[in-house]
């Protein structure tokens, strides 16, 4: 193994995946070893309730200078287990991996070859998915929002098989926002970003963990943690719905005259629509002002992100305390 290249941290954070375990340690391990390098595998349990915990630990005592596993109290969500495994994280390159095997581990090789080449940022996209329309539909979504809104036409940000450099990770870990989508926030400090074709496989065991609301809530924290254009868009149809209800004022008055009153005593339900309208934009506009200053509210608490139950294993050695870590060594 040389160690003059630089060294891989492997971050896969699991959610009751325990039917996945053994064939995501397997595989994950193998493909790390195949590198050529150093290497840690950092497994984040998120407050799994199937008994996935202990299997990770497990991992960690049988596989000792390879294996860590790191276990929050509670559920966090995925994107604060991953930035916990990152500030816990000792490798020069940082791969990021879903622990349901639908994105094969054998990729990860090809992401540090790409991110070798002077990349700072090296994404994914997903060939021939197997997943349920709903889910493809919400991706394309979400694929569209952010490329409009950042300016960085990649295609597939839904893919968490991405691969970083440790200085665009130092730099998220100092974000102190709590609501982020780490794809997103990476690309604020990249210089190179690039993706790879990969493929994707069915899922073997369990299920999803994202439903339909998750993914709903997800399409508005990406929407109002990396932009403000929703407030300056609502200006905009502010002013426009402005503009037409003084022309269909003035439309209604000249109608009166040439018409006489009967004709405007006629069109009083039309009226009630277009007030009807009226409200219902003012209370869209005020729901979305309200997001932002919920966003607001809780960033200014500044609570932890994520707590830490207990940490099982060593690995590459410490080169910085991880932060927001409350809990134990085991």
């Amino acid at each position: 193994m040389s160690h003059d290249a630089p060294s891989v941290t492997v971050v896969i954070p699991v959610y009751n995946e325990r039917g996945n375990i053994a064939a995501l340690l397997e595989r994950t391990l193998s493909a790390c070893r195949g590198l050529g390098r150093s290497f840690e595998l950092l497994l984040v349990d998120d407050g799994s309730r199937d008994g996935s915990s202990e299997l990770l630990a497990q991992a960690a005592r049988d596989h000792p200078g390879e294996v860590k596993a790191i276990i929050l109290n509670r559920n966090y969500g995925q994107h604060n287990a991953i930035l916990c495994a990152f500030a816990a994280a000792q490798g020069d390159i940082l791969v990021t991996l879903d622990a349901d095997l639908q994105n094969p581990p054998e990729e990860i090789g090809r992401l540090v070859a790409t991110i070798d080449e002077g990349f700072d940022v090296v994404g994914s996209v997903r060939q021939d998915r197997h997943d349920a329309i709903f889910r493809k539909v919400f991706s394309g979504i979400i694929n569209l929002m952010v490329r409009r809104t950042t300016g960085v036409k990649l295609h597939d940000y839904g893919c968490m098989l991405r691969a970083y450099r440790r200085r665009v990770v130092e730099a998220m870990l100092s974000c102190r926002e709590r609501h982020t989508f780490i794809p997103v926030l990476a690309n604020l400090f990249a210089k190179r970003v690039t993706e790879i074709n990969v493929g994707h496989a069915e899922r073997q065991e369990g299920t999803s963990k994202y439903s339909i609301l998750k993914l709903v809530n997800l399409q508005f924290d990406l929407l109002t943690c990396m932009t403000t254009a929703p407030l300056r868009m609502l200006s905009w149809v502010g002013a426009g719905i402005s503009a037409l209800s003084i022309g269909f004022g003035g439309l209604l008055l000249i109608l009166r005259v040439i018409y006489g009153p009967e004709w405007a005593e006629q069109g009083v339900f039309t009226l009630f629509a277009v007030v009807f309208f009226f409200i219902g934009v003012q209370f869209i506009a005020l729901g979305m002002m309200g997001e932002y200053i919920g966003r607001i509210h809780a960033d200014v608490r500044e609570r932890p992100r994520y707590i830490v139950d207990r940490i099982v294993g060593e690995t590459l050695g410490e080169r910085a305390a991880p932060q927001e870590i409350r809990g134990r060594s085991a």
